[in-house]
């Protein structure tokens, strides 16, 4: 693997991390601690509760974004043990594939 590459798998690999810390923090976080519904009207826990799911929902958008160039960036290495497997052999859906991420099957 070469040297840039795997620099960008960390770089992707620690942000990726760092988003699901913070997924899992606010959600749990609203649903465990904060209160729900109509439970504590116009107080200051509700306006939390709404800050954090807005946070959360941004977060899970960008965490997404990131396992979708972690899945990019390690496709060879799938791409590799679905064929040593024989699960792929030379499928169309998996050539097509390989044609969006640069390899051809």
């Amino acid at each position: 693997m070469s040297n840039g590459r795997s620099s960008k798998l960390l770089t992707v690999n620690v942000i990726s991390f760092i988003l699901f810390i913070i997924l899992c923090s606010t959600g749990l976080l609203n649903w465990l601690v904060l209160p729900g519904g109509y439970e504590a009207r116009g107080s200051f826990l509700v306006s939390l509760r709404h800050f954090f799911i807005t946070i959360h929902e941004w977060t899970a958008l960008i965490f997404m974004v990131m396992i979708t160039t972690h899945i990019i960036l390690h496709w060879p290495y799938i791409k590799s043990n679905l064929k040593k497997y024989g699960i792929m052999k030379q499928h169309a859906l998996f050539k097509r594939w390989g044609y969006l991420v640069g390899n051809s099957c």
